[in-house]
C-alpha cells in the first residue's frame, strides 16, 4: 500500500497529534519536566489546530479504507482539538500543587484526542472501534488521576468497568453486522444490508447491540448511571475532556454511521432512538434538580443535552438539515461546557484534594470574583437555552429539525426539557449572588484571568455571547462543513 501526498496531507493533524505524543515520550524519558511535558502538548496540538485549511485545500480524501477526510472530518477535528486545548490549559492550573507524577497528565491526555481524531474521520468499523479504545483506555487513567482521593479512585474503577461491558456490547453487534454483511466498511455495510430482508434478526441484533454501546459512550438514558458518579470523582479538567471531546467525537461518528447505513433507519430502530431521545431529555433534567453539587447536576445535564441531539439522528432522513443543526449545537455545547467545566476547574486550581463541586462552595461567588460569576452565569444561560445565546440559537435548530420532521411530541419533549433545566440552571445563578458572610469555602486565585485557563473561559464566554447575539459567522461555519462523503 501507498500514500500519495496529499493522502498524507489529508493525515495530518493525527501525524502531528501522535508526533507530539512520540515526542512528549522521550521528553518524560530524558527528564521530568511538567513545564516541558505542557509546552511539547500545546504546540502539538496547535500545530494539529492550524493543519487543517491545509487538509480542507486537498479535497475529499480516502486514505486506506479505514478513513475518509471530508469537510464533515475536519469540522469534527477541530471540534476535538479545541477541546483539548483548553482541556490542556485546565489541566496546567490543575497541577500546578498535585503531589505526584504530572507529565502523564498530558500523554494521556494526547493519546485520548488522537483516538477523538480517528473517530472523527472513521468509515470503517474497525477504525471505529480503534478510535473508540484510544479516547476511552486513557480516560481510566485521567479519571482516576487523583488516585489519592476515595472518589476519583472509585469513578475510575466504575468507568473501566462499565467501559469494558459496553465495548463487548459493541463489538458483538460488528460481528453480526459482519455476519449478515460479509464487510466492516459503512458503505458495504449500508449497500448490502439494504438489500437484506426488513427485520433480519442478525441486522436488528447487531444494531442493537451497537446502540447499546453507543448510548453507553454518550450517557444516554438508560445506559447513564455511570455518568454522575464518574464525573463527580475525575479531576475538573478530566470531567471537561469527557463532557466535550469524548462525546463530540463519539456523536461525530455515530451520526456518519447512521446516515451511511441505510438498514439503521428501519422504524424499530427509528423508533427505538426516539424513545431513547425522550428517555434521556426526561431523566437528565429529572435528576438534575435535585442535584447539590455542581460536577453531578452538569453531568445529568450532559444526558439531556445528547438526548436533544439523538432527536437530530430520528429526522437525520429529511435531508441536510438535521446534520447542520447537529453541527451548530455540539459546537454550542462545547463552548458551553467549556466555559462551566473551566469555572469549575478554576475553582478547583491548584490541586488541593477533592475539587470545588459542591455548589456550597459558590454560595456568594460574585462578591469575590465577579468576572468568573459573570462567565458561570453565561453559561448557565446558554446552556437552559435563553435568548442572547448561543445556547438558544442551538435549541432553535433542534425544534426547527423536529417540526419540519413533523415529529411533534420530540418537538414537546425538547421544549419541556428545556423548561425544567431552566430550574436548575436558574439553581446555580441565584446561589451565586446570594451574600452570606462566612459561608464560601473555596475560592479561585486572584489571578485567575491572567492564567490560559482564565483566558479560555473568558473567551468561550465571549463566544457565547457575541454568537447567540449574531450567529450568522456560526451557520455559515457549519454548512460549509457540513457535506457528508459516505463512499
Amino acid at each position: 500500500m501507498t500514500f500519495s501526498a496529499s493522502q498524507l496531507l489529508a493525515l495530518l493533524p493525527l501525524l502531528l497529534t501522535t508526533g507530539a505524543m512520540a515526542a512528549l515520550m522521550l521528553a518524560i524519558a530524558w527528564r521530568r519536566c511538567v513545564t516541558t511535558a505542557f509546552t511539547v502538548t500545546i504546540v502539538g496540538l496547535n500545530m494539529a489546530l492550524f493543519s487543517l485549511p491545509i487538509v480542507m485545500a486537498q479535497g475529499d480524501q480516502g486514505v486506506t479504507p479505514l478513513l475518509q477526510v471530508d469537510s464533515y472530518a475536519v469540522f469534527y477535528m477541530g471540534l476535538v482539538l479545541i477541546g483539548a486545548l483548553a482541556t490542556c490549559t485546565f489541566g496546567q492550573s490543575w497541577l500546578k500543587a498535585y503531589p505526584d507524577n504530572r507529565e502523564e497528565f498530558f500523554l494521556l491526555l494526547l493519546i485520548a484526542t488522537a483516538g477523538g481524531l480517528v473517530l472523527a474521520c472513521s468509515r470503517h468499523l474497525a477504525s471505529l472501534f480503534i478510535g473508540i479504545e484510544m479516547l476511552t483506555l486513557p480516560m481510566f487513567g485521567l479519571v482516576g488521576y487523583a488516585y489519592r482521593e476515595r472518589h476519583s479512585l472509585e469513578a475510575a474503577v466504575k468507568y473501566m468497568v462499565l467501559s469494558a461491558a459496553a465495548t463487548a456490547f459493541l463489538l458483538f453487534g460488528m460481528a453480526l453486522l459482519y455476519a449478515q454483511a460479509g464487510s466492516l466498511s459503512f458503505a458495504a455495510l449500508g449497500q448490502t444490508l439494504a438489500e437484506s430482508p426488513a427485520h433480519h434478526p442478525l441486522l436488528m441484533g447487531g444494531l442493537g447491540l451497537m446502540l447499546v454501546g453507543f448510548a453507553f459512550k454518550l450517557s444516554l438514558a438508560p445506559f447513564h448511571l455511570w455518568t454522575p458518579d464518574v464525573y463527580e470523582g475525575a479531576p475538573a479538567p478530566v470531567a471537561t475532556f469527557l463532557a466535550t471531546v469524548s462525546k463530540v467525537a463519539v456523536f461525530a461518528v455515530l451520526l456518519r454511521f447512521y446516515l451511511a447505513v441505510p438498514a439503521a433507519s428501519d422504524p424499530m430502530i427509528h423508533w427505538l432512538l426516539a424513545a431513547m431521545a425522550v428517555i434521556s431529555i426526561l431523566v437528565g433534567n429529572l435528576l438534575a434538580l435535585v442535584q447539590t453539587n455542581v460536577k453531578r447536576m452538569l453531568g445529568y445535564s450532559s444526558i439531556s443535552h445528547f438526548g436533544y441531539l439523538l432527536a437530530v439522528i430520528v429526522a437525520s432522513r429529511i435531508g441536510q438539515m438535521p446534520v447542520e443543526a447537529a453541527g451548530v449545537y455540539l459546537l454550542m455545547y462545547l463552548f458551553t461546557s467549556l466555559g462551566a467545566f473551566g469555572v469549575v476547574s478554576m475553582m478547583s486550581s491548584p490541586y488541593r484534594g477533592k475539587d470545588a463541586d459542591s455548589l456550597h462552595s459558590y454560595r456568594g461567588l460574585f462578591w469575590k470574583r465577579p468576572y468568573l460569576t459573570a462567565v458561570l452565569t453565561v453559561m448557565m444561560l446558554s446552556l437552559a437555552g435563553i435568548p442572547m445565546t448561543l445556547g438558544f440559537i442551538g435549541k432553535f435548530y433542534l425544534i426547527g429539525v423536529t417540526v419540519e420532521a413533523q415529529l411533534w411530541w420530540l418537538s414537546g419533549a425538547i421544549v419541556l426539557g428545556s423548561a425544567l433545566g431552566l430550574y436548575y440552571y436558574l439553581k446555580v445563578m441565584v446561589t451565586l449572588y446570594l451574600r452570606e458572610p462566612g459561608m464560601q469555602q473555596r475560592d479561585a486565585s486572584a489571578d485567575w484571568a491572567l492564567s490560559s485557563g482564565g483566558v479560555v473561559v473568558l473567551l468561550s464566554a465571549a463566544l457565547v455571547v457575541l454568537l447567540g447575539l449574531y450567529p450568522q459567522p456560526v451557520i455559515t461555519l457549519v454548512q460549509g462543513f457540513q457535506h457528508v462523503v459516505l463512499q
